[in-house]
């Protein structure tokens, strides 16, 4: 579903990506591990158009994306939640979700509001508040909500645990293991090895630009030495 091959990334003269590859398939989950800096966020915003890659190829359902607007590659069905999450903070819940739509997908999940509010049932309860004056957590539900709204093939989740309360996390982990069931195809840039445990089926580590490791999330867990050295803070 999403491949990366020898992508290249510069601000500048600094040389932030180098050769980074990495593959997932349909309804896999892969995360792309590592510690703040280390240029998880920068692959990501590669893919999605938002950063222009300097080399390498990036292939996405059988089509070539790397150079591409962000919004042409969403067309093409493939959804983004930052970091930031960046709600519409003066749109109400149900609005947010509304901006977002785009036709329905014969290989894809579709969503409707209903089927999200089922989703994320502190969403339903808050359809008509302001986006602005919900919790980091709901802010974080209503980003994911919204990029379904566009009923994706994939998606790329950067950092979705960061700053939210175990028990958000905990609902977190349960949605994006629902979301692998419909058959959604799922990047997710994490530093919280529990979390990409909990969801993800094999783990990439990134370090200082450069791919270091990849395996199965359960050889990972299994991998002292390497955990010890690109994951700890």
């Amino acid at each position: 579903m999403l491949e990366v091959s020898g992508l290249h990334s510069h601000y500048g003269r600094a040389h932030i990506l180098r050769d980074v590859s990495l593959a997932a398939g349909a309804g896999e989950v892969l995360a792309l591990l590592g510690r703040n800096g280390a240029g998880k966020s920068t692959t990501l915003k590669c893919i999605i158009g938002l950063v222009r890659p300097t080399g390498g190829t990036i292939t996405f359902a059988g089509h070539l994306i790397a150079g591409l607007a962000p919004h042409q590659i969403a067309r093409l069905g493939l959804g983004y939640v930052p970091e930031e999450r960046r709600v519409f903070a003066d749109l109400t819940v149900e609005e947010n979700l509304e901006v977002g739509r785009q036709p329905g997908r014969p290989d894809a999940p579709a969503w409707t509001t209903e089927r999200l509010f089922a989703l994320f049932p502190n969403l339903a309860e808050l359809r008509r508040r302001p986006a602005g004056r919900t919790s980091g957590g709901e802010q974080q539900m209503l980003t994911i909500a919204r990029t379904l709204m566009g009923n994706p093939r994939a998606v790329l989740l950067d950092e979705p645990s960061e700053g939210l309360a175990p028990v958000i996390v905990e609902q977190m982990a349960t949605t994006i293991l629902e979301l692998k069931r419909d058959g959604l195809t799922i990047l997710l840039s994490e530093q919280n090895l529990g979390f990409a445990q909990a969801v993800a089926d094999r783990a990439v580590i990134i370090e200082t630009g450069e791919i270091r490791y990849r395996g199965t999330i359960t050889a990972l867990a299994a991998d002292e030495a390497v955990r010890s050295a690109y994951l700890t803070v």
